[in-house]
């Protein structure tokens, strides 16, 4: 491994850093200091040696077998958020989406209450076109600074980044470290009254308090993917210590020791019962690395 200022970890357990609570080691984990850290450690890395950015781990299987090479992980040093102008925020690729839609409503900046709902970092946000509750993060970013595989540190507009519904064209290995969002002037007081509707909402209806891993499948076209799993009749279904979430049943939940391989598979019989009932193939929207 190339030297480093911040932390590189061996054989590091992922089970605690991801919402399921499951699953095996990465081979490196790597929390850099800063951007300069991480470009260097990445143009000094082999390049054969995969590299995988992880942010809170909240849609996210690591299978059990571990993850090859080396996971990076941004720290305090990439959470930070500051007021740009009235209407932008400068945001740190670590950066929670309740810190950023928090400093949104400090600044009087409308339009990015959506992020409180979702339960990750921009870094991770971005590169998924993140969204909820009829907003996305393609309706807010203006571009992103990443980090690539060579250790270029580039700035990528919003036309660059090829969005579709919960995907970008971001290549394997580049790590957002950063994103400037836009929204338009608002009351603190209004833009907090909707993020308090989103809270209320998300409470209402997902398992918030359970080890699960967030929205499990896209929505296909003209479609609600809970609705076709409960037609399927996997609400409250398990397998193992896995379970389809009574609460919503586009959650898949760790009920206490679930593997890894458990949640997928669970996931994996949802589908097929999905297709067999009603034609239709799910999507995963979790994503699943690592070795089986």
């Amino acid at each position: 491994m190339p030297p480093v200022r911040g932390k590189l970890t061996p054989d590091a357990p992922l089970a605690p850093l991801v919402w399921f609570k499951s699953g095996g080691k990465a081979q490196w984990l790597f929390e850099p200091k800063d951007v300069a850290d991480l470009q260097d450690f990445l143009a000094g890395l082999a390049p054969d040696v995969p590299v995988m950015a992880l942010g809170l781990g909240s849609n996210l299987i690591v299978r059990d077998g571990g993850v090859p090479g080396v996971v990076v992980r941004l720290g305090k040093n990439f959470s930070k958020v500051t007021r740009i102008d009235d209407q932008t925020l400068d945001c740190g690729g670590g950066a929670s989406g309740i810190l950023v839609s928090s400093t949104a409503r400090d600044s009087g900046i409308a339009g990015l209450e959506f992020l409180r709902s979702i339960p990750g970092t921009v870094g991770g946000f971005v590169r998924m076109n993140g969204g909820a509750y009829g907003r996305e993060v393609k309706d807010i970013l203006i571009d992103c600074d990443v980090v690539i595989r060579s250790g270029e540190l580039v700035t990528m507009p919003l036309s660059e980044l090829g969005y579709t519904y919960r995907h970008s064209e971001l290549t394997d290995g580049a790590i957002v470290v950063a994103a400037r969002f836009r929204g338009e002037a608002g009351e603190p007081s209004a833009i907090q009254a909707e993020m308090d509707r989103i809270s209320a909402a998300r409470e209402a209806s997902q398992p918030l308090r359970s080890k699960t891993g967030g929205s499990t499948f896209k929505n296909p076209d003209g479609a609600k993917a809970w609705e076709l799993v409960d037609k399927a009749g996997c609400r409250g279904l398990t397998l193992g210590g896995a379970q389809v979430s009574e609460k919503h049943t586009n959650f898949l939940i760790n009920t206490g020791a679930a593997t890894s391989a458990e949640i997928e598979a669970l996931g994996e019989e949802v589908r097929r019962r999905v297709k067999e009932q009603s034609g239709v193939e799910l999507q995963w929207e979790i994503q699943r690395v690592g070795k089986q």
